[in-house]
């Protein structure tokens, strides 16, 4: 025949087949528990890996900003400051960098690596700031998207919204901000 031995069913030996899936179960829900922590861990570490990605582009271009790279659509800013947040009315919204003049403020949202969807994210900050900071509300607003890398397709986006791309080019920051436009 096909070599496979057919047993009786009894009842002690459906309970021996009862109790061994039994104990495949358990070790298999302990093989689940262990990857399920390992997983967590793994998303701690990658997690902790972006947010220092993050915090080193966010530095990078504030320190460009800080050190002299103030000017948008010709005009010059005074102050700067980094993370700026704020909540009110149910409104909360936070500012990577944002510049200061006497009738301007240009909002700097920074990513590692921004990509195409980050575009509504900047749009929607002149919204949030006219709400959140209304001693500004006549000011001109100004956006920029900052990151260490941009494709084709981002900056081509950024460019028919009217936001400024602030890249890393070598050892410079490079501000396109031709199509620029008042928000």
């Amino acid at each position: 025949m096909n070599g496979i031995q057919y047993q009786t069913a009894t009842p002690e030996n459906v309970w021996a087949m009862f109790q061994e899936i039994g104990r495949k179960q358990a070790e298999t829900d302990r093989i689940v528990k262990e990857n399920a922590k390992a997983m967590k861990e793994l998303q701690k570490t990658v997690g902790g890996w972006a947010n220092n990605h993050g915090t080193f582009a966010e530095e990078y271009f504030f320190n460009s900003f800080e050190k002299g790279k103030r000017n948008f659509f010709g005009e010059k800013f005074d102050e700067i400051k980094k993370r700026v947040t704020h909540f009110w009315q149910g409104v909360e919204d936070e500012y990577d960098i944002v510049l200061y003049n006497h009738s301007s403020v240009a909002l700097i949202e920074v990513k590692y690596k921004a990509h195409i969807n980050d575009i509504p994210t900047v749009l929607k900050k002149a919204e949030t700031y006219r709400i959140l900071f209304p001693n500004y509300k006549d000011y001109k607003i100004y956006l920029g998207l900052a990151s260490m890398a941009f494709y084709p397709e981002l900056e081509q986006e950024c460019i028919e919204n009217g936001i400024a791309i602030i890249k890393q080019v070598g050892e410079n920051v490079v501000i396109n901000d031709k199509h620029l436009k008042v928000f």
